[in-house]
């Protein structure tokens, strides 16, 4: 059976669109396959950075770059990204993405010098940027609201835990082979997704052709980029470009919200951060970012450069962490038709805090069962308990035209959320090791360890988890505090009762 409701927007052609009324299906398997492939891209990477410096002869000023060219192209188009969908049709500009994506990633795997892998991984970072939103918005306007749409999204989300810890493993894997393959990967996957998109996405009400607001557009990228490239480059020092590429973003973001009230067809619609609730779900929403990449990394050094685990070991190690993620996203979609999200943001909030200052006790003594295995556990539990409900409250009680916006920015959050945590831990960390040595940590070879180092090291890391601790504390009292949204609002009964009675 199928449920239909209608585009209210004011630029919405009177079309109707269906919902599925399970969330079981192809169309989630293809929607949930591409979060996969990007997550699982930008984690595999990292892995292989050694690898490709070699054989290209990098720099490691060009090195960084890989990662740095990515993530300023992903996170400075995304806002863009997400409205295209609603000005062209979600299921193009899906496919266009994913096509750029899959394109991208061939190019990657055959180049033969650094300029044109850097260009490369641009194009990718730009696909990624339109697929990825705009997935999220073929979620929100496939499936029927309440139980389908809030499994679909724990599936998605589940996606991403599983893509960092399977990117570590496949990537250790296919690094071993050669670091090409990290990229060719994506290519049949790519076409999987394009051809199965093709047949089982059905087509998305379109908006009819008005120019896009280029100057929102404009200044919406620039600062975007602009900010990302200096939360990308801050971890190197306080360098003059890092500071002043902060200063003119933060300038061009203030020029883009002013343009946005003014805008005729604004690129990101102002009125819907008229509630508090929603400026609520964005800055959890930036903390969860924050914590969950800071977690990832410092676990991932602490392991490696302190219990001596390598890359893959390392990998093999978060596979429980995956599937706690994905428990705490199915209880979290469970819970979504019975608690209001504040309930279950503060439910996972707490799970949170408990894992992290579980994970703060560790040193270089730590076996995996039960001390690294237990807090890992309990922190994927948190970030699936917590995630889903903030991902549901985004697009709570809103229309089918704001959707695009909407999720873009809960990914631009998350995604400068990312380097603000890593960089505030990796500070704490410094400082924890700077003070038991006596010395600055920078200075440490980390290749032959002395026990005191070794243990200073280890007390770094650990200790900077109390940071993701601190911003999960600020989820819960956003949650108790702010975030309002009733069981109502999340599963959109009333609108879409209202929508129907429209037609």
């Amino acid at each position: 059976m199928q449920a239909s409701a209608r585009n209210s927007g004011p630029r919405a052609k009177n079309l109707s669109y269906p919902e599925q009324q399970s969330a079981l299906g192809w169309p989630l398997a293809v929607l949930s396959a591409l979060q996969l492939m990007v997550v699982l891209d930008g984690t595999v990477v990292n892995l292989a950075l050694a690898r490709i410096q070699l054989e290209l002869g990098l720099s490691d000023s060009l090195r960084s770059w890989i990662v740095t060219a990515y993530a300023l192209a992903y996170g400075g188009l995304l806002l863009l990204g997400g409205r295209l969908g609603d000005v062209f049709g979600r299921k193009r500009m899906f496919l266009t993405g994913v096509a750029c994506f899959t394109l991208a990633s061939l190019a990657c795997g055959i180049v033969s010098t650094p300029g044109l892998l850097i260009v490369a991984r641009i194009v990718q970072g730009a696909g990624a940027a339109i697929a990825s939103p705009t997935a999220m918005a073929l979620i929100v306007v496939t499936f029927a609201p309440g139980k389908p749409r809030n499994q679909a999204f724990s599936v998605f989300a589940m996606m991403t835990g599983l893509g960092s810890v399977l990117g570590l493993v496949v990537g250790g894997a296919l690094t071993q082979a050669s670091w090409r393959w990290i990229f060719l990967i994506n290519v049949p996957i790519g076409i999987a997704i394009i051809m199965g998109g093709l047949a089982v996405l059905s087509r998305t009400p379109q908006f009819e052709r008005i120019p896009l607001d280029v100057t929102g557009a404009v200044l919406a990228t620039g600062a975007s980029t602009l900010l990302v490239f200096a939360m990308a480059e801050g971890g190197t020092g306080a360098k003059p470009l890092v500071i002043g590429s902060a200063l003119l973003g933060i300038v061009l973001l203030v020029l883009f919200f002013r343009s946005q009230h003014k805008a005729s067809n604004p690129v990101l619609p102002m009125a819907m951060f008229d509630s508090a609730a929603r400026k609520a779900v964005f800055i959890a929403l930036l903390c969860a970012g924050a914590l969950l990449m800071a977690m990832t990394v410092q676990v991932a050094l602490f392991v490696q450069e302190v219990l001596g685990y390598t890359p893959l070991q390392a990998g093999i190690a978060f596979i429980p962490f995956a599937f706690a993620l994905g428990t705490g996203s199915w209880i979290a979609g469970v819970l979504a038709e019975r608690l209001r999200p504040k309930h279950s943001i503060t439910l996972g909030g707490i799970t949170l805090i408990a894992g992290f200052i579980f994970g703060a006790t560790l040193d270089e003594h730590a076996t995996y069962f039960p001390d690294l295995l237990l807090p890992i556990i309990v922190i994927g539990l948190g970030v699936g308990l917590t995630l889903i409900p903030l991902t549901l409250s985004v697009v709570a009680g809103v229309t089918p035209d704001q959707v695009g916006p909407l999720t873009a920015c809960s990914l631009v959050c998350q995604t400068l959320g990312g380097p603000l945590g890593l960089a505030a831990v990796t500070a704490v960390g410094q400082a924890v090791t700077t003070r038991a040595l006596g010395m600055d940590s920078s200075h440490i070879d980390r290749s032959m360890l002395t026990p005191v180092q070794q243990a200073a090291l280890g007390a770094g890391y650990t200790y900077s988890l109390l940071v993701c601790a601190a911003l999960a504390g600020v989820i819960v009292l956003l949650a108790i505090t702010v975030i309002s949204y009733t069981v109502a609002d999340i599963q959109e009964g009333k609108k879409a009762e209202r929508l129907s009675a429209q037609r």
